[in-house]
């Protein structure tokens, strides 16, 4: 070939690899420009949502606490540990520290992460302390993050359990109080942008979408003096007698509200491991019990209110037993012939079956129903039951002799504690309130004033000397009260050897302030009279609780006394 052929080719081939470097270098340049001009914003969304993330800011649930402002309920920051399974075995990094972090082994994790590979969000444990958090993050491994949440800590624990409730591991009200006024409590949580690096960390906080707002304090009623003395002395009755469980209330009667609530058996709300949910329920406001003797101030309320009665009426209780159909009515022992305020002091069922035969259903069926048997007393605690107040047009003469001695109907003890109260109250009905009331409730009279002072002066007998609940005396101070002891049911009927003891009153008795019910159920001991164990525990709770409140003792002469015999003895 010759020289001016080569050089033609050569010149050709030049030509054709400068052409397609300008074609390459436009075709580069192109891109950079549909990048970096045309296309600019999509690239930076598509940027920013790799590194640019928006993420909840958890709002502090609300504090709740005593009327004295000592906590009962409190929210603590804690962490969560959450992963991206697939993204962290891809890393392919040593898993070991973060497994012993997390209390588990390197193959629990991995077979953990393994089997949700579909998953691009899985907890691998929440509430982690903020210290052990800022060591996994330390990591740094691809696909592990934290976040930041709330644990709820109940500093009373068991004392106050039954009562406040408990939330669950995302801080959502589920018992007590803490499902009653959960919108209350619950905070609103806010969003941030923030910045994130490769691992997953947050680097910088960008911007603040929406503020977080915390949840409101609520303050209740109870006084946490008087709940620790509620609780320690119910469970040492339980415990004592060997009873299956128990309950206790302590109202105020001008107020309405609950001072002290507790129940038997516990639980610790910061630790439920293992608890049923049965040891979750309060049974103040859930369960229960035919009242017993404790319905028979009513049925004489109910009395006197008809005006077929005085408290000198005479009424003839031998000899002891009263046939009524089929059934038998007896006494413990043969009274003979009973003044009506007698009829209480010395719980005679014959007297009450006497009292209402005379009154009919309907009258002691509106005295009942007007005190709040049968309803519920709309307090807003959850699960709060009605009990059972039939209608009495369908009462048999059995059922009217019964429902006198307080068998045939059934009630909670918060029903029973409201019932006395206004008794208590000179015939007020008050609202019951879980918080602190600031202002005085507006009452309902359901009972006329000189009644409920006539069944107030005879219940303070029953406390007196002789009287059957003589062991729920307060020193220093009258107490009206009235005792009860019932037969359990089954299905096969009333148990002959298993029982409910119970103490319902209220003191001072000439300027009630304290209302407080003592419920111990199927005592096993051997002693299971309500004077025996229901009696003495309200005897210490109301002793301490007047005390503790500051309350002047009504009783000066019984305190004078007492003195004097304790000098005698010496």
């Amino acid at each position: 070939m010759s020289g001016r052929a080569q050089e033609s080719g050569y010149v050709v081939r030049k030509w054709f690899v400068l052409v397609l470097f300008a074609i390459a270098a436009m075709a580069v340049a192109s891109r950079v420009f549909y990048l970096q001009i045309l296309n600019k914003d999509f690239l930076k969304n598509e940027g920013d949502a790799r590194a640019v993330r928006s993420v909840t800011i958890p709002a502090y649930r609300g504090m709740i606490t005593d009327r004295n402002g000592e906590p009962l309920a409190v929210s603590t920051p804690v962490a969560s540990v959450w992963a991206v399974p697939g993204k962290v075995l891809a890393s392919g990094a040593d898993l070991g520290e973060l497994a012993g972090l997390l209390d588990t082994s390197d193959e629990q994790l991995r077979k953990l992460l393994s089997a949700r590979l579909d998953r691009n969000f899985f907890y691998l444990k929440r509430h982690v302390p903020p210290d052990t958090a800022r060591r996994v993050q330390a990591l740094k491994i691809p696909g592990i993050n934290t976040g930041k949440e709330y644990k709820r800590y109940y500093p009373l624990g068991e004392v106050a359990s039954h009562l406040v409730g408990f939330t669950n591991i995302d801080d959502e009200g589920q018992e007590g109080i803490e499902l009653a006024f959960d919108d209350w409590l619950r905070g609103d949580p806010g969003r941030k942008r923030v910045l994130k690096d490769l691992y997953g960390s947050i680097v910088k906080d960008i911007e603040n979408i929406r503020q977080s707002v915390p949840g409101e304090t609520l303050t209740l009623a109870l006084d946490q003096r008087l709940q620790y003395l509620a609780y320690r002395e119910l469970k040492t009755a339980v415990l004592d007698h060997k009873a299956r469980g128990g309950m206790l209330l302590l109202l105020g009667i001008r107020t309405g509200e609950v001072l002290a609530l507790a129940v038997q058996p516990p639980f610790n709300p910061n630790n439920r491991a293992g608890i049923s949910g049965s040891h979750y329920r309060n049974r103040v406001v859930t369960d229960v019990f035919e009242p017993g003797s404790t319905m028979k101030p009513f049925t004489v309320a109910a009395a006197l209110m008809s005006g077929m009665y005085q408290p000198e009426t005479m009424i003839d209780t031998a000899p002891g037993r009263l046939s009524v159909g089929r059934y038998s009515i007896s006494d413990i022992n043969n009274y003979g012939t009973l003044s009506i305020s007698d009829v209480i002091r010395k719980s005679s069922n014959i007297g009450t079956t006497k009292v209402a035969f005379s009154l009919g259903p309907e009258r002691l069926w509106k005295l009942h129903d007007s005190v709040g048997f049968g309803t519920t007393t709309m307090n807003g605690y959850p699960g709060e039951v009605t009990g059972t107040l039939t209608d009495f047009a369908g009462w048999s003469k059995v059922d009217l002799a019964t429902v006198s001695y307080g068998y045939g109907i059934s009630v909670t003890a918060m029903q029973l504690a409201q019932a006395y109260s206004v008794i208590a109250a000179g015939g007020l009905l008050y609202p019951i309130s879980f918080q602190k009331v600031n202002v005085l409730p507006e009452p309902r009279r359901v009972m006329p004033e000189m009644v409920a002072f006539e069944v107030n002066r005879m219940m303070r007998s029953v406390v007196g000397t002789g009287g059957s609940g003589w062991r729920a005396a307060v020193e220093g101070y009258h107490v009206a009260g009235k005792t009860g002891t019932v037969h359990k049911t089954s299905d096969s009927g009333y148990e002959e050897d298993r029982y409910v003891s119970l103490f319902a009153g209220f003191a001072p008795a000439t300027d009630p302030r304290l209302v407080l019910i003592v419920v111990v159920d199927d005592p096993g001991a051997g002693k299971y009279f309500g004077s025996q164990v229901a009696a003495p525990v309200f005897s210490t709770v109301m002793q301490g609780a007047l005390r503790i409140m500051n309350i002047p003792p009504d009783n000066l002469i019984g305190l004078e006394q007492q003195a004097l015999l304790a000098d005698s003895s010496r």
